[in-house]
């Protein structure tokens, strides 16, 4: 199984707020086997402690260091959000990536995340992707499995 396939990316995505926003990665999580249910509310205890907003629209939102038995296998699901959700930052999310991570894997995958999504030509090119194919072309350049 991969950490990221098409099935775990949607475009244009609408949410109300952050926590939608988290839920929706979170199931899509869950969706595709890498996590248990429980590891949703994981996601939102880790943002009320610690805003996961890392700045340039990007947002990870992942588990608390307890969920990691909420895991079951290393994976990634991405929301394009063009209209932007506030997770507390200097500008709105336009890119949410929800992680879940195993056998310390977890550092790794931010950095090359954030790494990808700190190249603003890559950043555009995500905010403005028409296809979960496109998405999946700049991760998987950048994000070594």
């Amino acid at each position: 199984m991969s950490i990221l396939s098409a099935e775990q990316i949607r475009l244009n995505v609408k949410v109300s707020d952050k926590y939608e926003a988290i839920r929706l990665v979170g199931q899509m999580l869950v969706d595709t086997g890498h996590v248990e249910q429980d590891y949703i509310e994981k996601m939102m205890e880790r943002e009320d402690n610690l805003s996961t907003y890392m700045g340039s629209g990007l947002a990870i939102p992942h588990g608390t260091n307890e969920s990691k038995v909420l895991i079951k296998s290393t994976g990634l699901a991405v929301l394009q959000i063009p209209e932007g959700v506030d997770f507390g930052g200097d500008e709105p999310a336009v890119l949410v990536v929800g992680v879940a991570a195993q056998r310390g894997e977890h550092m790794g995958i931010l950095t090359s995340i954030a790494m990808v999504c700190s190249d603003e030509d890559s950043m555009e090119s995500l905010r403005t992707a028409t296809s979960a194919e496109e998405i999946l072309t700049i991760f998987e350049s950048g994000i070594e499995e």
